[in-house]
């Protein structure tokens, strides 16, 4: 026996494998973010800083890499990063109201194109591990963001209301602006992580997700397109939503497996979403 040629491939062998993906490649960590609640009827909205809700990306910055909410790195071009501050920053990257298929189309690109991203602002609304409450955070970010003097980078407006009445003056321009809503982060509130009454979400229309499960072929003016999307919601229900997208999204409908976000009014007795309507694949690829 040639030990040589047994010990050259037992080598290659240890080689291969210290090199497999299999070995080498970690899943991203998802970032552990603030998420709101929903906008409840027994809300002091004295106590809140209300922003619009932008219609984004959400993005997280710790100073030198950029990553989605899902943890994986944005592609974003060199120059954009450059301009950022050695400071973590937590916001949306944002195109402009109703814009959020080009931003989105323009953000996962794996090879960033400069003329998309010039037209993109990234929107600051937190300090991740921020001491101090979030008026306090907010001022900070407010120095920090007029230091970097950048007109893509700009801290949410943040605004106090007396009541009820103003709030719903306020969501009502906004939405006929063609906003999504508003946002409502508590004043006092630390900095905290997960889903929280710290921050709560007021829309017109209630929103959630729901995974695709299948494809069901249009008829009419949609034969050979998308005509709905049946989906599962994480309680279990599954149902069938038809309306809300456009051509573009019935010719390229989102893949099975995908999360959505879709729109809706209550409830059925059998806890099926009344008025359901496709608003857009999850935002953190």
């Amino acid at each position: 026996m040639n030990y040589f040629f047994v010990l050259h491939a037992v080598a290659v062998s240890l080689l291969l494998l210290s090199w497999s993906p299999r070995a080498t490649a970690a899943a991203p960590a998802p970032n552990s973010v603030l998420l709101a609640n929903v906008f409840s009827a027994d809300v002091d909205v004295t106590l809140y800083l209300v922003s619009e809700k932008y219609d984004g990306v959400r993005a997280i910055w710790d100073g030198k890499v950029m990553r989605f909410r899902s943890g994986n790195v944005v592609n974003a071009p060199a120059w954009f990063l450059a301009k950022l501050p050695t400071t973590p920053l937590d916001g949306e990257l944002w195109m402009g109201r109703q814009k959020f298929e080009l931003l989105s189309g323009a953000v996962r690109k794996r090879v960033p194109v400069d003329a998309e991203w010039q037209k993109i602002t990234y929107m600051i609304f937190e300090q991740p591990d921020g001491v101090g409450t979030f008026s306090e955070r907010i001022a900070r970010l407010q120095q920090v963001v007029a230091a970097v003097n950048w007109p893509q980078l700009k801290v949410t407006e943040q605004m106090r209301v007396p009541d009820r009445v103003t709030l719903n003056l306020l969501l009502n321009d906004v939405v006929k602006g063609g906003g999504e809503g508003l946002m409502l982060h508590r004043a006092d509130a630390p900095y905290v992580t997960g889903r929280s009454n710290a921050l709560l979400k007021l829309k017109k229309h209630l929103d959630t997700e729901a995974v695709v499960v299948a494809h069901i072929p249009g008829q009419g003016k949609y034969r050979g397109m998308l005509g709905a999307l049946e989906v599962k919601t994480p309680a279990g229900v599954v149902f069938k939503i038809g309306t809300g997208f456009t051509d573009h999204a019935r010719k390229n409908p989102p893949p099975v497996g995908s999360t959505i976000t879709y729109t809706y009014r209550d409830f059925t007795k059998n806890g099926v979403p009344r008025f359901a309507s496709f608003m857009r694949v999850r935002d953190d690829p």
